[in-house]
């Protein structure tokens, strides 16, 4: 191991991880003598943390300059980077950029420059272009999951946010899958390699892939019948377009099944909604779009249903990178109508899941999220929350889930028969001196 100038043991504890594994390992020793690192690593396998370690090492903590900067091709990718930097507790300062909320809150955000920044190529492009962030110290530079970063889209912008850091001393970019050629403005034709995409099969994780055959070309019925024979486990169902996503959600609530769903046109509340009731566990199943094929880090996903077949290999292995990680097993599941056939890259021989024509709704989910319109920046924590609700909702602490707090909101997982009479009790008073609208996130 090399020399570092943090406490790697204090890192992984905050982080709740025993050990590195192989491939953070290797990353941060190719760091210490390399300038240049493209990373190839499955998803799930601790990216995040094996680049966010060579960062913390080139940063002089005295310093108040920004010197590391991540691009990443989704906010909640970069949410997630934000989260797993802020539980390594370095005492460096991160900010995140992205759109869909205020960029004022950023620009006052980046008034102390960060030590890291984070953000998406057009968020970040934007705060250039305003001249609201300084590129000059920045020495480091992560552009992660790169293959959709330099997708149609986002090259210009990536190209631009690139052009605009003239003091890079280290590159690295990672990736699940090696999709597309580095560009040449990243100047990087030397760069060192790892490969880890074929080392998941040590691991002991297993991806099992299915087919389900719908008799007719709606197969939203077939779908439905198959979420009750899965019984109610965590569930993606993937489809290509943002219509199908929601007439496909529609129909699985109208059927008594609690479903959510997430695709790029939707708000930013919307879509921190419906992600939250998914990680809580007040919904069982997610419908979305490829968007939530990369950055969605939620534990024990147990299936992957393709409503709609993968167009490519890449869109298909990464859709299914949401399941079997953290040593865990997933199932994925294309579901094939009538002239619909196994993609060309998967075996013909795919065992058939059997859908029966009978079926018995799964269990409705225990949890309820609440909405509560205070964050972060109106001073309010978790700990916060749960005194509230316990000592004036009068839930017990094992009737409290999941709570998030973000800038100026906050979502918490309340068990589904303890609602009712914990909003009664609540409804005049205050969450440390202050009136805050608490109500069921829709």
């Amino acid at each position: 191991m090399q020399k570092t100038n943090y406490n790697l043991d204090a890192i992984l504890t905050n982080s709740k991880i025993k050990e590195l594994n192989p491939m953070q390992n290797a990353c941060l020793e190719m760091a210490a003598t390399n300038t240049e690192i493209v990373l190839l690593s499955n998803t799930g396998s601790g990216k995040t943390l094996a680049f966010l370690l060579p960062i913390i090492q080139r940063i002089d903590p005295s310093l108040k300059t920004t010197s590391a900067m991540i691009i990443t091709p989704t906010r909640e990718l970069a949410l997630q980077i934000d989260t797993v930097f802020k539980q390594m507790q370095t005492g460096l300062k991160i900010t995140c950029c992205y759109g869909g909320h205020k960029r004022e809150i950023e620009e006052q955000n980046l008034v102390e420059a960060p030590a890291i920044l984070v953000g998406t190529p057009g968020r970040l492009a934007d705060h250039i272009r305003r001249r609201s962030l300084t590129t000059d110290s920045i020495h480091t530079l992560v552009i992660d999951e790169f293959d959709k970063c330099l997708e149609l889209g986002f090259l210009q912008e990536v190209g631009f946010v690139v052009g605009a850091l003239r003091n890079i001393t280290h590159k690295m970019l990672t990736s699940a899958t090696e999709a597309v050629p580095v560009p040449e403005f990243m100047e990087m034709e030397k760069a060192a390699r790892l490969n880890f995409i074929e080392a998941r099969p040590e691991t002991g994780i297993t991806l099992e892939i299915k087919k389900a055959i719908s008799p007719t070309k709606d197969k939203a019925d077939t779908l439905f019948r198959m979420i009750c024979e899965l019984d109610a486990k965590l569930t993606i169902v993937f489809c290509n377009l943002r219509e199908t996503v929601k007439q496909i959600a529609d129909m699985l609530n109208e059927n008594e099944i609690t479903a959510v769903f997430y695709h790029g046109a939707m708000e930013q509340k919307d879509r921190d909604v419906a992600l939250c009731k998914f990680r809580n566990g007040s919904s069982n199943v997610l419908i979305t779009t490829d968007l939530a094929s990369r950055g969605l880090d939620i534990p024990h996903i147990r299936y992957v249903i393709h409503y709609d077949l993968p167009p490519t290999e890449d869109i298909f292995t990464h859709r299914n990178g949401r399941t079997a990680r953290m040593h865990s097993s997933g199932t994925a599941i294309l579901l094939q109508g009538p002239g619909e056939y196994t993609p060309k890259f998967l075996s013909e021989n795919i065992s058939e899941l059997e859908i029966p024509k009978s079926y018995t709704l799964p269990v409705v989910p225990e949890w309820t999220t609440l909405f509560v319109n205070a964050g972060k920046k109106d001073k309010i924590n978790k700990i916060d929350i749960v005194g509230f609700l316990t000592q004036r909702g009068k839930l017990r602490a094992e009737d409290i889930g999941l709570i998030e707090v973000k800038d100026f909101m906050a979502f918490v997982a309340v068990r589904a028969l303890k609602v009712k009479d914990a909003l009664r009790l609540i409804r005049e008073e205050k969450l440390k001196g202050k009136k805050v609208r608490i109500e069921i996130a829709y």
